[in-house]
Formats: C-alpha cells, structure tokens, sequence
C-alpha cells in the first residue's frame, strides 16, 4: 500500500504527533534496509528528497507544540541523515539547521516539561524528549568526527535522554503505556546501524 500511496503525496504532513511524514519515512526507509528491499528503499530515498532536500532554516524556535512527541525539525534531520551521503547531509544540515552552536552547550535545545503527566495529550511531552534524544544521536551517528557542531548535538542529546528515561515512571497509564516503547527505541539505538552506533551514555536517569 505504501508504495502506491508515497507517489500520491504531494506535500509532507509536518506536526509532532503521530502522522509526521519524516518520522514515517525513517521507519520505512530502515525496514526497507533490513529486509533489502532494494526498491522500496529507493522509494522512501527519492520521497524524502522531494520533501525536504531543498528546506532552509528550520524555525526550531517555535517547537515545541503542546502536544508533541516528536520535533518536526529533528525528525526531518533524522530522516535526511538516513538518505544523504555523510558530506552531503553536514553540508544541508549547516543550512536546515544553522542554528545548531559549536560550543558544548545543551541550551540551545531546552527539554520539555509536561505539566500534567496524568494528561494524555499533555503527557507527549514526557516522550518529546525521549525522540528528542533519539533523533539527535541519530543526526551525530551520521556526521564526521571532525565536525564542529557535534559537543553541542551530544550535549542536547545527553540533556534529553536524561530528562526523557526520569519521566519513564508507570506512575500514570496516560504515559505509561507508551513512554516504555520510546525508552527502549532510544536505549538500543534501533535506528542507527549497527556499524554507525557508538556507544550509549549511561542509560538510567
């Protein structure tokens, strides 16, 4: 179905629930290469060039939204990093992203407070971080060594995580019933291949 339906999109949904076009295409574009569907693949590549190759300076500013759980910015920089070739993807970061610091500093990305986790929609704030988290190590997994911008990505990452695994309680079903799925995605670095992972932080907050 999805192979008849990419072609049909026109234009990328861009929200941080669950009908996030770029978070969509990172899921796909890594089942294609598990399962070396060579054509599908293709497929989620081509779609998300089309979508975001051509995209400037992504207004990070403006999110979070108060119901998201995921960054529309960060997501399509996770699914870019997945399509481009390394040199290419830190050349169109630089312009998607020129607000990312070269100083090892976490602010430039605060985390998110829920400020009702028995909400259940207030609750996706919680899980911001945890993707949050996720998606940043994903945008380092694929950068060279060498760039500058990578003590400030790994400090945002690290503030993330830590914030996102503490609010990984059970404490309210609201997030209790998903928040464990995030944590566990972010934790065993599922989205980064294996040959790219590095290795985790400590995981317990």
């Amino acid at each position: 179905r999805l192979t008849k339906w990419l072609p049909k999109l026109s234009n990328p949904v861009r929200i941080g629930e669950h009908d996030q076009t770029a978070f969509g295409l990172g899921l796909m574009f890594d089942y294609a290469r598990t399962t070396k569907n060579e054509a599908f693949a293709r497929l989620v590549r081509d779609s998300s060039k089309k979508f975001f190759l051509a995209d400037k300076n992504c207004p990070l500013n403006y999110e979070p939204s108060g119901e998201d759980f995921l960054s529309p910015c960060l997501g399509e920089a996770d699914v870019m990093r997945r399509v481009l070739p390394q040199k290419e993807f830190a050349s169109w970061l630089k312009g998607f992203m020129p607000q990312i610091p070269v100083t090892e500093n976490p602010d430039w990305l605060r985390v998110a407070i829920s400020p009702d986790p028995s909400d259940p929609k207030l609750a996706h704030l919680d899980g911001l971080n945890l993707s949050r988290a996720w998606m940043l190590e994903g945008i380092l997994s694929a950068l060279p060594d060498d760039d500058p911008r990578r003590p400030a990505l790994q400090a945002a990452a690290d503030a993330q995580r830590h914030a996102g695994l503490a609010a990984v309680t059970g404490e309210h079903y609201e997030g209790g019933h998903w928040l464990g799925s995030f944590a566990v995605y972010l934790t065993t670095q599922r989205g980064i291949p294996a040959a790219e992972s590095s290795p985790s932080p400590q995981s317990s907050p």
